[in-house]
């Protein structure tokens, strides 16, 4: 949901990073394959990332059951912090033994909603590592995560008793973390290559797939090459593309070139195309259980309410792209499944989640979902990054979303109890809790 306001604010942003980073390394991880060029910018003591990669801190809390009023206060982001209780225990992470049962690996590729930190080692304007970002973190700090704490990625590990995967880019990352698996995942790309250009640098889905073939390479050197195979065929893993390609491309500013040149119908088409395309490089590079999320609450999200209507409506146009993309994806999945005799992909209804929430917002004990948590302007939909500048509520927990575009960890953990156990009209075949029930037993 961005718009021209959103790419000077992202450009300056940018710039205030550059000018003030004292060494930068080019990094081409490809040689000249597409002369696919990434900048590094070190990070802590940890300079440009190496073949090695780094993990987040902490273990987090076991997921809710129910949809409960949220508990706990939330301060601003230098006031004393008390974080919301929870329910349960902390899932504990996988031992470092051959001889112990690892838990499930996971992968996880695409954008914003699900990148962990990745981007926080580029220069780019797509970060999230200042404050008030991570305010219910363990440590409440930003961990480059598009949240006020969590996000679905981490959600889901904790429902597969793992510990949250690691960016890729991280430089801990290495060693007995890899058998827990990466996230690849990049705030701004889309399916299509010249989504999210105005960010600068990030990690568009040709270069998280060159990342993942270099993962099992480097996995193939700890544990050998038959045990990496058998790794990542087991392995889940979570995409999440689509958003992008329509707010940041065919609909980020008036007579973008995308919607002059292809009518919406056309684009959503050829969308659904090279998606396409990259499942079937999953599958050629060995993943079996593959969740595909949709294209979420385009015209719902606070930004798109702000810049398309003075009452907080929904904007039209992106809800009729969604409305769209989602069957589309749907069938694409389906078809995949046929042409591999397999349930490999299940395709996750993440409109039709999110939708319940917006709709309803008290029936899940939300106080709104036209405003955000955190941001400038009206419904705090400014199109831009939440600061220490912004408005930012007390208590998260009553917000469907924390910033312009990106759901609070509450809302994440919704989606993901409808990832676990939702109906085929959110989960196409089937369920995550079905899919690992069925993958116990073999």
């Amino acid at each position: 949901m961005a718009s021209l306001w959103f790419i000077l604010v992202l450009c300056l942003t940018t710039w205030v990073s550059v000018s003030t980073t004292p060494d930068k390394t080019i990094f081409d991880p490809l040689g000249d394959h597409d002369g696919d060029k990434i900048i590094f910018k070190p990070y802590g003591n940890h300079g440009a990332p190496k073949s090695s990669h780094g993990s987040p801190k902490g273990h987090h809390d076991a997921p809710k059951g129910s949809h409960d009023a949220p508990k706990g206060n939330h301060g601003a982001p230098n006031a004393p912090h008390v974080a919301p209780k929870r329910g349960g225990s902390t899932p504990k992470g996988p031992r470092v033994s051959p001889k112990q049962k690892q838990a499930r690996p996971f992968f996880v590729f695409g954008d914003s909603l699900v990148d962990n930190g990745n981007n926080n080692f580029l220069i780019t304007g797509a970060r999230a590592d200042m404050p008030p970002y991570g305010i219910d973190s363990p440590d409440h700090s930003p961990t480059g995560r598009f949240s006020n704490g969590l996000n679905i990625p981490d959600v889901i590990s904790e429902y597969i008793g793992s510990e949250p995967t690691l960016p890729y880019l991280n430089p801990q990352l290495t060693g007995q973390k890899l058998l827990i698996g990466a996230n690849f995942a990049s705030a701004g790309v889309g399916i299509l290559n010249d989504t999210g250009f105005q960010f600068l640098n990030v990690l568009r889905m040709p270069l998280q797939l060159e990342y993942f073939k270099e993962y099992q390479q480097r996995l193939s050197l700890a544990i050998g090459d038959e045990k990496a195979k058998q790794l990542v065929n087991r392995a889940l893993v979570l995409i999440s593309l689509g958003g992008n390609d329509f707010i940041n491309n065919y609909y980020l500013f008036p007579g973008s070139a995308r919607s002059q040149l292809t009518s919406l119908s056309d684009y959503v088409t050829y969308l659904i195309v090279e998606y396409r395309k990259i499942l079937e490089k999953l599958y050629e590079l060995g993943a079996r259980r593959v969740i595909v999320m949709g294209s979420g609450p385009l015209g719902c999200a606070p930004a798109e309410r702000m810049q398309h209507s003075k009452t907080g409506d929904c904007a039209t146009d992106l809800q009729a792209a969604a409305a769209l993309f989602e069957p589309q994806l749907t069938q694409m999945v389906q078809d995949l499944n046929a042409k591999y005799h397999a349930d490999v992909f299940v395709a996750a209804n993440t409109k039709l989640m999110n939708h319940d929430m917006i709709t309803d917002p008290k029936a899940f004990g939300f106080k709104t979902s036209t405003t955000a948590c955190c941001g400038q302007g009206p419904f705090n939909g400014f199109p831009g990054l939440c600061t220490m500048t912004s408005n930012l509520c007390q208590n998260r927990d009553e917000y469907v979303f924390w910033d312009a575009f990106h759901p609070t960890e509450r809302a994440c953990r919704i989606i993901v109890q409808q990832i676990m156990n939702g109906t085929p009209e959110y989960m196409k075949p089937v369920n995550l809790s079905v899919i690992m029930a069925v993958d116990s037993k073999m």
